[in-house]
């Protein structure tokens, strides 16, 4: 079950509802920049972990600037759509039965829960969002902004953004070769860790620290296993890790 931390109380709250309905995500991000596509990402993620508990989400984007080109950043990052404006949210719609407020440094939300995402230092590369020719791999500037618990502020720089894309190389080619290996099922173990990592606050951090494990475990650990595990926690990180399957080796 998701808990996350409201930022009013600093106490945990049930992410999913206690009756049958649905939670609206609300980001509220005005300005483009890489603070505001951190709060988006942290709502994607928010969506995509209920989703894989089971509960409908219903996500909105609020703000008063530049939603155009955050909606364009979200798309290139590969988030799920939001819908515009909180009066579409407003009035808990058919079935709504939880609400949570993804926010920045600015903290503006109604008074409801909260999750709050702290700023970031550095701008965005162009071309991963405006087509402006940028070598960048989207899902590399994704991963950079995943490295850190959305509490502590992030430096996202040109070292930040090469390690983010070093390790999606390794990690895509390694999910390609294991993938030719006769598949295994997620070890019961592995599952329930990232599970737990993720329904722990939204903690990403601790989930990439269990596709490490899983990259430097010995051969007791078959490659049809490491595959699915890695393709099992993509549906959360939505880093498209299993890209170049197929792909020559």
């Amino acid at each position: 079950m998701l808990r996350i931390i409201d930022a009013r109380t600093g106490e945990a709250v049930v992410a999913t509802p206690v009756r049958r309905g649905l939670t609206r995500v609300e980001a509220h991000a005005s300005g483009y920049g890489a603070g505001s596509l951190r709060v988006l990402l942290v709502a994607d993620l928010l969506v995509r972990a209920l989703e894989l508990g089971g509960t409908p989400v219903w996500s909105l984007l609020t703000g008063e600037r530049d939603q155009a080109e955050l909606r364009a950043g979200a798309t290139a990052l590969g988030m799920h759509p939001f819908e515009g404006g909180r009066d579409l949210g407003a009035g808990a719609g058919v079935g709504e039965a939880q609400v949570l407020h993804v926010v920045g440094e600015d903290g503006g939300a109604p008074d409801e829960v909260r999750v709050a995402v702290a700023p970031v230092e550095g701008a965005v590369p162009a071309g991963p969002v405006t087509g402006a020719g940028s070598d960048v791999d989207p899902a590399a500037l994704r991963l950079a902004l995943l490295a850190r618990p959305r509490t502590e502020p992030l430096r996202l720089d040109a070292v930040a953004l090469g390690e983010a894309r070093d390790t999606l190389v390794r990690w895509r080619r390694a999910v390609a070769d294991w993938a030719r290996r006769p598949s295994r099922p997620v070890p019961d173990h592995l599952r329930g860790r990232l599970r737990t990592a993720w329904e722990d606050d939204l903690d990403v951090p601790e989930v990439l620290r269990v596709l490490r494990w899983v990259e430097d475990a010995g051969p007791e650990l078959p490659d049809g296993a490491r595959f699915e595990t890695y393709a099992y926690a993509d549906r959360l990180l939505g880093l498209e890790l299993t890209r170049d399957l197929g792909a020559p080796a």
